[in-house]
């Protein structure tokens, strides 16, 4: 619990909550902090080309056993997702003895997307799964590139990318997590699933013009296409046993007396979503030709289902005696599961919520996940 205080007050967002995002200045003082904490345990530290940490015990190697997380957050997102993994991984590390093969505690860059978009970005990259050029024109909310960003963060966009001498030391990776959502009845629970999920921009273009002065019927208002795409979400989500969600909705240029040029909206869907995606494109272009705008819609990314290394999971539920626990929760763990054995943990949340402030655990469940994560290391790494 020490190790959380010690980012209590990194990063706090203005509305509440915390805003950690990749190769920001928040980010960047919680990687400092890491680096001293691995320093503290005798880990050597070194940042990849991606801009991922790896902190070795002992001499790198092939066939590593490897654990950790993230430290970014969403906006405004909560003090356990991400930095719980690391936090328990560091303390796993001071409880066990060395390891007889390679062992590393990694923490990846920019898990949420919440800076440019792009969910799991450090471990995309390190895979192959997301093309270099792409992510180098990737954008925030500002105009900075992530090739900018990521330059002023002391990593040559040049060389990131797939990353085959990284990605063939890693032998087994363990994550561990807070859960997100409530479906566990008991402190930690074994992760058996990740839904298949994707984020797609509607954007709407009309015609900007002045509120007062414009009367409605010569009106080309992209907002209204996109409020009927918005209530639609849930509707269409509803009938296919989805989940949907519209978070983040920017009109351009967004003055209060303005009729906006465009309206960008990002949809959020897990579980059948190219069949909501489908429905909803629909949708969203006879709405936007009733108001004579017109629409492009990008899938910015997409995962397909998850299920993780059967044989490693069957083996922590035997080893904790835990509930396998499905999510539809995205993480690094299941970009890595297409190319060596993954597995989670998943810490009780007694609240459910995840993504805000009210995110929680209890101090004796976090202590159970220490534990067990402690266990599953000492057992993979003889």
């Amino acid at each position: 619990m020490s190790l959380l205080d010690d980012l209590a007050d990194v990063g706090r967002a203005p509305g509440g909550g915390y805003a950690r995002h990749g190769f920001d200045r928040a980010e960047a003082e919680m990687r400092d902090w890491f680096r001293e904490q691995a320093g503290r345990r005798g880990l050597d530290v070194e940042t990849d080309r991606n801009g991922n940490l790896w902190a070795w015990w002992g001499t790198p190697g092939p066939d590593a056993l490897v654990t950790g997380s993230h430290l970014d957050s969403v906006p405004g997102g909560g003090a356990f997702d991400g930095p719980l993994g690391v936090i328990s991984a560091l303390e796993a590390v001071s409880r066990m003895d060395r390891p007889a093969r390679p062992f590393a505690v990694i923490v990846f860059t920019e898990e949420e997307g919440g800076r440019f978009g792009v969910p799991c970005l450090g471990s995309r990259l390190l895979t192959g799964a997301l093309a270099p050029d792409r992510a180098r024109a990737l954008r925030d909310a500002d105009g900075v590139t992530l090739a900018e960003a990521a330059a002023s963060a002391g990593v040559d966009p040049v060389h990131i990318g797939r990353d085959e001498e990284a990605l063939s030391r890693i032998g087994t990776f363990v994550e561990l997590h807070v859960e997100q959502g409530r479906g566990l009845d008991v402190p930690v629970g074994v992760g058996s699933t990740v839904i298949e999920h994707g984020r797609w921009r509607f954007s709407f273009m009309g015609e900007g013009n002045h509120a007062g002065t414009t009367v409605l019927g010569d009106r080309h208002d992209p907002m209204l296409p996109a409020a009927e795409t918005v209530l639609a979400t849930r509707r269409i989500a509803s009938t296919v046993d989805a989940r949907a969600t519209v978070g983040r909705l920017v009109p351009h240029p967004g003055g209060t007396n303005v009729i906006p040029s465009t309206v960008d909206l990002w949809l959020d869907a897990r579980g059948h979503s190219r069949d909501v995606v489908a429905e909803l494109t629909g949708v969203a272009e006879r709405a936007a030709a009733a108001e004579g705008c017109t629409l492009t819609v990008t899938e910015e990314s997409y995962s397909g289902t998850v299920t993780f290394d059967p044989t490693l999971r069957d083996r922590l539920t035997d080893l904790l005696g835990a509930p396998e626990l499905p999510t539809g929760a995205g993480h690094d763990a299941a970009v890595l599961a297409a190319h060596a054995p993954t597995a989670m943990l998943y810490v009780r949340n007694p609240t459910g919520i995840s993504h805000a402030p009210e995110e929680f655990a209890e101090d004796t469940d976090i202590e159970a996940g220490v534990v067990a994560l402690t266990r599953v290391l000492e057992s993979l790494s003889r």
